[in-house]
């Protein structure tokens, strides 16, 4: 996949506002949907700041940006938190299929982060992803996918790339695809929402139709071996693939299916999950403060 920065490689050029200017904003609007808005918390700096980006859980039809930024502020790293368009927003906007609303609007929040970066005292090139659950997915699709920026367009925020310099997430699902998450977990139930359909059985039924947008959001369906470094968590069971744990839609099964794939192509992976503890990471907190400041 396209690995890094095509219209945001330059650096950015015009007045810069001090550092010590910068207060916490709260619902800056990035699109003209209610729910298309962000909160900004800068960290004191008087160089560029490392930024996380935080994409909320609650599979992509409920929940909102809320966090606490502190650990990452007291490091001198910079947090956005957004909010993004529900599967539920996505018929009335004629958006199809509706997981494209939360993704495609994540990606555009990010751009407009970019596009902020003099503004706001920001380093454009060291953003890491995170977010748990749906927000984890959606920071692996962000991670993987190839950069959506088009250097040719008239709009300079879609001119912003999409790229990561990191993600780490917490119970992400990696997968939409019925078919290999059943391989992987018999009892696995989650994510035919995405696609506007009323069951599992019925993305299982109807698969072969929605092939193509199966393969486009499933996060996993994108690795290639120019992606960023990857973090995953999971809490819950040891995970053994081909099991059925008590709660398949966060089972560590699919970060062991996904350090399988980002391992086979080379890329830098840490797996968390009960079992396997790491000696420096206890957590997706921990390793961002310790890969953006690098």
């Amino acid at each position: 996949m396209q690995r890094f920065f095509l219209a945001t490689a330059l650096v950015f050029v015009g007045v810069q506002t001090r550092a010590d200017d910068l207060k916490p904003l709260a619902n800056v609007k990035y699109g003209s949907h209610e729910r298309q808005v962000l909160d900004f918390y800068p960290a004191k700096s008087k160089t560029p700041t490392p930024v996380v980006f935080y994409i909320h859980g609650g599979g992509w039809r409920a929940g909102d940006k809320k966090t606490n930024p502190k650990a990452f502020l007291d490091k001198g790293i910079s947090v956005v938190a957004i909010n993004y368009r529900y599967t539920q927003n996505a018929p009335a906007d004629k958006v199809e299929p509706p997981v494209k609303a939360p993704l495609n609007d994540a990606a555009r929040a990010l751009q407009f982060v970019r596009s902020k970066a003099g503004e706001w005292n920001l380093d454009k090139m060291r953003i890491g992803a995170t977010g748990g659950s749906a927000g984890a997915c959606s920071s692996l699709w962000l991670a993987f996918h190839d950069d959506l920026a088009d250097p040719k367009s008239d709009d300079p925020i879609a001119r912003e790339s999409t790229r990561l310099y990191c993600a780490a997430v917490n119970g992400a699902q990696v997968s939409l695809d019925p078919k290999e998450l059943r391989e992987w977990m018999p009892n696995y139930g989650y994510g035919a929402h995405a696609f506007g359909l009323p069951s599992f059985q019925s993305l299982i039924d109807n698969r072969a139709k929605v092939l193509n947008w199966i393969k486009e959001y499933s996060p996993i369906e994108h690795v290639s071996k120019d992606d960023p470094p990857i973090a995953m968590f999971y809490r819950g069971e040891k995970p053994v693939v081909g099991s059925s744990p008590k709660d398949p839609t966060h089972s560590g099964v699919m970060g062991l299916k996904l350090e399988e794939r980002l391992k086979a192509v080379g890329l830098d992976v840490v797996l968390v999950h009960t079992g396997r503890l790491h000696p420096k990471y206890k957590g997706s907190t921990d390793y961002l403060i310790d890969r953006l400041l690098k």
